[in-house]
């Protein structure tokens, strides 16, 4: 992980993402947006992708306490942790918790403005592994030609 980008877009989504999570479990951060979640997960769970299918019911409590203990994880995992497999598992992760959560605000019918923070930070933590494809691609294919080389030195 050379890229001084991806480290900064790690650190700072990471930082992002146990933020949010924190305020998702505790009211610690601000009471007022600690009570709103709790009333909005109220209908998020409602529409909860295979409930209906599945034929069972979501605890809105359960279902935001999963939400923000996995961004919690995940947001750690991201910021401080070196393996960049652990990383990336982390980033498809939370990849996966902003589609479900732009699915969730689409689903009860919220104003764009609601569910464009969710698409953001899709779109962020997806250039974050473009951006972690890129220079490992890169690293690889000069690792490559150092290997064919012999001598380690280039060619001309």
């Amino acid at each position: 992980m050379g890229s001084i980008v991806l480290k900064s877009l790690s650190i700072l989504l990471g930082i992002f993402f146990v933020f949010v999570g924190t305020t998702k479990l505790s009211p610690i951060i601000s009471k007022e947006l600690h009570k709103d979640l709790r009333k909005e997960y109220v209908r998020y769970a409602k529409v909860f992708p295979f409930s209906e299918m599945l034929d069972f019911k979501l605890p809105s409590k359960w279902y935001r306490r999963t939400v923000g203990g996995l961004e919690i994880l995940f947001g750690l995992a991201l910021a401080t942790i070196p393996s960049h497999k652990v990383k990336n598992t982390a980033n498809v992760g939370l990849v996966f918790l902003m589609i479900l959560a732009a699915y969730s605000h689409v689903m009860v019918g919220d104003p764009f403005d609601r569910c464009a923070p969710a698409l953001v930070f899709f779109f962020m933590l997806t250039g974050r592994l473009v951006v972690w494809y890129q220079t490992s691609r890169r690293e690889e294919l000069e690792k490559t030609a150092a290997t064919q080389n012999g001598n380690g030195l280039k060619r001309e």
